[in-house]
């Protein structure tokens, strides 16, 4: 990328703290910036969120909990996160900086790497991995490009802004699979779910690719790639490394292994067996030159014999991925054995070697000649046609298309929709930045569209069921569904959506329904009429009805309706059902017989048996005791009937 561009955040003095200092990188969710902390005067990474995402709450919400995610994990392997916050349009998190360059980097220049080396790298990853899986999380996007390497030579693992807990699945809203195709885990790609495992099976991943210098499925599209992961298992790197260690053949099988089960259950227990097969190995098979690795180049002129690997840019490979600038590197190479003097003639001939034959020279010309051709033809052949495409990821369509044509390259376009990368950007280029391409060679630039969007579709007047597949249809989603009155519009179909039809949104938004209930209506009282009046009524008024099999003991007539749901009165939609429970007429219970017993006695026994009391009394001199009731001791009366007693007379 190329960090000259205009950027308004550079020189800018984000949240009153924090000094934007130049660009880094560019990703596909936020832009990493190196600043200076003016409070604690410390420079760092600032890691912010592009402007058109932070619209976004699932954005949002994701990019928080990196911070949160990462703060919690205090590894010296781990890239630390110092603080997180919002200035304007800004969200951004404030991260260790590390100066040094990727394990992408390290594998672009020197291809497959000693035993030792891959070891040395690998041992610090699946440390840093440990800690997160000891504490419950998963990285979830493990790759070269998240693994950087300091100048100090301190290994850490970046980016864990895919991270989640280890109970969570692994799919975004949209149900598209995160992380990196290559190393992706077959549950990952199969079910969309990921645990401490699939880390495991990613760092597998790695350490192949450190053996061999490349990694161990390959296609033409991700979905070729994505194919050998779930049916074909990862080859053993002495197939593509004649004469590798075993062990390093069993430790990447172990990784690996397509069935999650008979993996390692995280990365210390993988740990653990790097450390065993290390310790198995001798120093043989630990520094064994692997025929993948690229030569050292020799420094011209210089007398301790050294090389020197080239300061580079390297350019951004996938998402959130950091730009490093690989420092000057000085390898001690083996010394040159010494120029050996030709023999001395006799004497008096000394002079006669630098007095050569015309012919004998000219053929040492031609031969020096032919030498030199023939080097030259053998580094056109291995590099001489070829270029490196150049970083113009995130450039406008004009700016890529200059500077691919001062690189002598050729341009073809394409188009694609993105949600990151502005429209008329560059979002992605084949072959990828910093790959070789022949210099005759033409890379097509997929040019964003912007963000893809859904148009809300007019189902107004459709059924529930039509509605909810016409949006589907279009990419979105049904959201909250709320009801509504409507005397026009009959029941159950669609009266009105929010947004509005004709409004476009971002794909898998949500679009609320408001459904007819169809006219309102006033419920009758049709307690007291019988079940088919009862029926008629409703059904007159634009109700339907429904008669419960439970009947109930009233004072209505048998067979008469004694209850109803909803109560007369009630407001309900066209078409809605009243419930109607029949009465079974009285209940008819036996008369205690209270003769003789006082009026208190009387009436107590009475009242509790569910029967009304009425008294009868002399009106000379009566006593406290019934002498008669209405209805005789042991016969039968309707529960709630009123009961006459009368009292004795004194005389």
């Amino acid at each position: 990328m190329d960090t000259t561009l205009p950027d308004p955040l550079v020189d800018h003095l984000l949240d009153g703290r924090y000094r934007v200092e130049a660009r880094v990188a560019v990703g596909g969710m936020a832009t990493v910036y190196r600043a200076l902390d003016t409070r604690l005067d410390r420079v760092l990474a600032l890691k912010v969120m592009h402007p058109s995402l932070a619209a976004d709450q699932a954005f949002v919400d994701r990019f928080i909990r990196e911070a949160r995610s990462v703060a919690r994990l205090d590894h010296a392997n781990v890239v630390g996160v110092f603080d997180q916050g919002t200035d304007g349009p800004y969200v951004y998190l404030a991260m260790e900086y590390v100066a040094g360059c990727t394990l992408r980097d390290v594998l672009r220049d020197r291809g497959a790497l000693r035993p030792r080396a891959a070891l040395d790298i690998a041992e610090p990853i699946l440390a840093a991995l440990g800690a997160a899986h000891v504490a419950g999380l998963v990285h979830r996007d493990m790759k070269p490009e998240n693994v950087l390497i300091g100048d100090d030579g301190r290994v850490k693992v970046a980016d864990f802004g895919l991270v989640r807990a280890v109970d969570t699945n692994t799919t975004a809203s949209t149900g598209s699979v995160l992380g990196t195709v290559s190393y992706l885990a077959p549950e990952q790609i199969e079910h969309g779910t990921a645990d401490t495992r699939a880390d495991v099976y990613a760092c597998g991943v790695v350490l192949y690719e450190m053996l061999t210098g490349a990694k161990p499925h390959s296609g033409g599209t991700a979905a070729q790639i994505l194919y050998q992961h779930l049916h074909e298992d990862v080859p053993p790197p002495s197939a593509a490394v004649p004469g590798l260690a075993p062990a390093l053949d069993a430790l990447v099988a172990a990784a690996t292994a397509r069935d999650a089960g008979r993996r390692p259950v995280d990365a210390v227990e993988l740990l653990a067996m790097v450390r065993e097969a290390r310790a198995a190995l001798t120093d043989e098979q630990l520094d064994a030159e692997p025929p993948g690795a690229a030569p050292a180049a020799e420094s011209v002129g210089s007398e301790d014999r050294t090389s020197v690997i080239p300061r580079v840019v390297v350019p951004a490979q996938g998402e959130d991925e950091l730009h490093h600038t690989t420092r000057l590197e000085r390898v001690t190479a083996p010394s040159a054995p010494p120029v050996q003097a030709p023999p001395a003639g006799p004497p008096g001939r000394r002079g006669a070697a630098r007095r050569m034959p015309p012919r004998r020279w000219i053929i040492a010309a031609l031969g020096a000649l032919l030498a030199v051709l023939a080097g030259t033809g053998v580094w056109y052949i291995n590099s001489g046609q070829f270029t490196s495409v150049p970083g113009v990821l995130d450039l406008t369509q004009a700016e890529a298309e200059k500077k691919l044509d001062a690189a002598g390259l050729g341009v073809r376009t394409d188009q694609a929709f993105s949600d990151t990368v502005e429209r008329g950007h560059v979002v992605a280029t084949d072959p990828k930045p910093g790959e070789r391409i022949r210099n005759t060679g033409k890379v097509t630039l997929t040019v964003s569209r912007g963000p893809q969007k859904a148009e809300v579709p007019n189902v107004v007047g459709m059924t529930l069921d039509q509605a909810k597949k016409k949006i589907e249809g279009q990419g979105l989603t049904v959201g909250e569904i709320s009801k509504q009155f409507s005397g026009e519009t009959p029941k159950g179909s669609v009266l009105a959506t929010d947004p509005k039809p004709g409004v476009e949104r971002r794909p898998d938004s949500a679009v609320a329904l408001v459904v007819s209930q169809g006219r309102q209506i006033s419920v009758p009282d049709v307690t007291g009429l019988s079940a088919a009046a009862a029926t008629s009524a409703l059904r007159d008024a634009g109700l339907d009805v429904k008669v419960s099999d439970d009947q109930v003991f009233s004072d209505r007539p048998q067979g008469s309706v004694a209850q109803q749901s909803p109560a007369k009165g009630a407001q309900a939609a066209e078409g809605d059902a009243v419930t109607v429970t029949l009465s079974k007429g009285k209940e008819m219970i036996a008369v205690p017989d209270v003769t003789g017993k006082s009026e208190a006695e009387a009436r107590k026994t009475l009242t509790d048996a569910g029967f009304g009391v009425k008294v009868e009394r002399p009106f000379f001199f009566p006593k406290d005791s019934v002498e008669s009731q209405s209805v005789r001791g042991g016969e039968r009366a309707a529960k709630g009937d009123t009961i006459v007693i009368r009292m004795k007379s004194g005389i």
